[in-house]
This record gives C-alpha cells, structure tokens and sequence, in this order.
C-alpha cells in the first residue's frame, strides 16, 4: 500500500490549531554495529484545536505511539517540527518541558505500571502540584475535588493502588493527568489494558471531562471502534506514515483506504456469519493489495 487518501485534508495544520505537527520524521538506531537507522515516522503532519479530539488509529507497529511520545518529548525528533499554542516544543530545553507539562500531559495504557505502588493516591495526585508550586493545602483541596471529578471515593487519597480495580487506577490516572489543567492530553491506549464494560465507563469519563474542561486529547488506539467514539477526526497510520484522514464519521463509514477498510474488517463483531463474511472481504482486499 502506496497511496494515500485525505477526505477532508485534516491533517493540515492551520492557525487556529492548539498542537500543530509539520513534517515530523523520527528515526531508530538499527540492530547491529553499523546497521542503518530506521525511519519509523515518515513526514507526519497533524493538527488538534481546542477541545477537539484527534484520533490516530493503527496497528501494532505502525507510528502511533512514537507521534505520542514525540509530542512529550519522550523521544527525539530527526526532523520536521512540533508548535504548541505558537511555541515549538520539539527543540524546548528540558526547563522548558517541564514547565510545559502544566500544559501537556499524558494517560498511559497500563494502570498497573503507571502508578508508583508505595504512594498512596493522595501523594501520587498531590505530587504534580507541589512540583509546580502549589501549598500543600491547596493542593489537598484539588486532589479532593479530582477524586470527586474521576468518581472515586473521597478516602481514595489515603488508599494505595492495590486497592483499586484496573478500572479504578486508570482513573486514578486520568485525575494525575488532569492535575494541573493542561490544555493536550495524549491519550496513548488508555482503555486497552481493560474489560469492554470498564472501558465504557473511562471513556465516557473522558468525555465528560472535555465537555466540562474543554481539554484537547490526541487519543491514540489500534481499535478504530473505540476511536470513531471518541474522536472528532481521525487519522489512520500505517508503517509511519498518515495514509487517510477526515471527520470520524465519514471515515469510518465511508473509507477510501485499503489499509483503513482492513482496520474495519478486522473489527469483532457478534455474528458467525457477519465475521466469516469478513474474514472474505479481508482476504480479498489482502490479494488486490
């Protein structure tokens, strides 16, 4: 697969974007002495606005999660630029990362590993303030009415996470996320460590939260359902580079991209005959690519 299809050219940044990505190119050390690196983003141009959601979907494998950790800084960028609210962030200082995480933060996919186990909830919550600035008592008042907001209990604070359920401790991780009012959330797979019936209720968490907040999420997921619920416009991502983007609806309803019908095809469904019927057009597609 070759081509690539736009239905609204989305992926364009304009000037009323919040995060604007041009031409970002990240590439990997090979394996082996000498070995070549190995391009694994490939020119991506993406723009979010202000409390929109913009869904990247692929494969294992694909890019996704690199655009993620790019934007965070996580990883280093070979090329191209990454502008928050005007500013570019690819080539900040660590200083000045770290005063930007008041207005990027992330929610990571596994709420096992993502919270320290000898912290209790209020410490974790509390942390992120304090590093900022925040009293100790504010900062006790906010932690209270982010527990309140994520729908945990208020005697959550003085808990550890090995109390909580999966369900519980990714909301845990969405209130550190929400802890100094960013502006971006990266949401890298946050539902995919979880049961369908918990996964429901996080994102539909997540989606109150942007309509009370306003917050903008880059929500990152290879199951293009759970993107098309989340998500205003969607880009679909295939071996590092954007290959079809457009409003959710109209993608996912309408694709023009082999690799984005794929995606669909590949989604379970509750039906033998409905799924074999996929499983054909899916080895049909594979012989026409």
């Amino acid at each position: 697969m070759t081509d690539t299809t736009d239905t609204t050219d989305t992926t364009d940044t304009t000037a009323e974007d919040l995060l604007s990505v041009r031409d970002l190119r990240v590439s990997f050390p090979g394996k082996g002495w000498r070995a070549p690196r190995t391009e694994v983003l490939k020119g991506i141009d993406l723009g979010i606005r202000p409390g929109e959601t913009v869904g990247l979907v692929g494969e294992s494998g694909s890019g996704k999660t690199t655009i993620g950790r790019a934007i965070l800084g996580l990883v280093p960028v070979a090329s191209g630029t990454i502008t928050f609210d005007g500013e570019r962030v690819d080539t900040a200082s660590a200083a000045r990362r770290r005063a930007l995480s008041r207005d990027i933060q992330v929610i990571f996919q596994d709420p096992y590993t993502s919270l320290n186990p000898a912290r209790t909830i209020g410490d974790t919550l509390s942390e992120p303030l304090l590093a900022q600035g925040v009293d100790s008592r504010e900062a006790r008042g906010r932690v209270a009415g982010l527990l309140e907001r994520v729908r945990l209990p208020g005697d959550a604070a003085v808990r550890l996470p090995r109390e909580f359920s999966g369900g519980q401790r990714q909301r845990v991780a969405i209130a550190r996320a929400l802890a100094l009012r960013p502006r971006l959330v990266v949401c890298d797979e946050p539902v995919s460590a979880l049961d369908l019936t918990t996964q429901a209720t996080v994102l539909e968490l997540l989606l109150d939260i942007q309509e009370e907040t306003g917050v903008a999420y880059l929500f990152v997921s290879h199951d293009l359902s759970v993107v098309r619920f989340m998500s205003h416009r969607v880009c679909v991502i295939h071996r590092g580079e954007i290959v079809e983007s457009g409003d959710a609806d109209t993608l996912t309803r309408t694709p023009e991209h082999p690799y984005t019908r794929t995606l669909l095809l590949s989604a379970p469904i509750a039906d033998v005959t409905g799924q074999r019927r996929r499983r054909e057009q899916r080895a049909a597609l594979a012989q026409a690519g």
